[in-house]
């Protein structure tokens, strides 16, 4: 059960009408790393955690998840009041006068014009709508979290480039509360892995048994570009992160499996019959 309490988690209050503002909010309010995104990945995870329903790891995400969900309104109201008193009814005739000012006015969304009324859209900076495959809830806390940590400083990088980009005082100290709870919520999802992994082990899902694996694959790194520029990196020599194996390098990894080669189709699926491609191989150069 959820309650509203009317009064905003943080201030939301703009200097002036900036509607291009308000459109590059909308990354912040329903892109990828979005509030939205954060709040509805946060609660999913939360609310299919089986097992104790008192868990700390349940508490901790649906406290995040509803704490973002305040973000969500703080986000939107900020949107819907960069657009009050936005002139957008006079683009056209400000654009035919102005070829400069028309090429800055044309970066405003029409869509908070014409769909919302002046009002927060669930769609990101580009007008693409909010979508659920931007949401990650396994069932496995280890990969989660990742996940979370990952989102959360996507987020942040984004917000801080928002703030970069206006010199509005009440925008940016918007943004400078929504970036330090990012921080704290980086540092939250860090701590909580770093619990998980002490019970869990490093590689998600632990529970999976390494006898399974071809283990002379488990740590090598294979050399797929020009150069050996990867060989100076931690992932290329000395113990796993994991403490169960040892790095090694391969500098030039070699094809371990057959030539890829397809039976034909049956007749009723129409592809390109085998005489054909193969008649076509015959004609072509040597050197080919």
């Amino acid at each position: 059960m959820f309650y509203h309490i009317k009064e905003l988690q943080y201030q939301a209050r703009p200097e002036r009408p900036d509607p291009l503002l308000a459109k590059r909010l909308q990354e912040i309010l329903a892109g990828k790393f979005g509030e939205m995104t954060v709040a509805i990945q946060y609660l999913l995870q939360g609310w299919n955690l089986r097992g104790d329903a008192n868990s700390k790891y349940k508490d901790l995400l649906l406290d995040t998840g509803t704490e973002e969900l305040a973000h969500v309104e703080i986000v939107s109201t900020l949107i819907a009041r960069l657009l009050d008193n936005a002139p957008w009814q006079d683009q056209d005739a400000i654009a035919a006068q102005n070829p400069m000012v028309g090429a800055i006015l044309a970066g405003m969304s029409p869509m908070h014009a014409i769909y919302s009324g002046l009002g927060a859209l669930p769609s990101d900076a580009e007008g693409y709508p909010w979508n659920g495959r931007y949401v990650t809830a396994t069932g496995n806390l280890l990969a989660d979290f990742r996940d979370n940590l990952a989102k959360e400083s996507g987020g942040r990088v984004e917000a801080a480039r928002v703030y970069e980009s206006t010199t509005d005082r009440g925008v940016r100290d918007t943004l400078a509360f929504l970036i330090a709870r990012d921080t704290m919520h980086q540092n939250q999802w860090a701590a909580a892995l770093s619990e998980l992994e002490e019970n869990e082990g490093f590689v998600a899902p632990g529970t999976f048994p390494q006898e399974r694996e071809r283990r002379e694959f488990s740590y090598v790194f294979f050399n797929f570009s020009r150069g050996e520029q990867s060989a100076q990196g931690r992932w290329a020599r000395g113990p796993s992160c994991d403490g169960k194996g040892v790095f090694q390098y391969v500098t030039n990894p070699q094809a371990m499996g057959e030539q890829q080669s397809l039976p034909p189709a049956p007749p009723y699926i129409h592809d390109t019959p085998p005489s054909v491609v193969q008649d076509y191989k015959m004609s072509m150069p040597p050197n080919i």
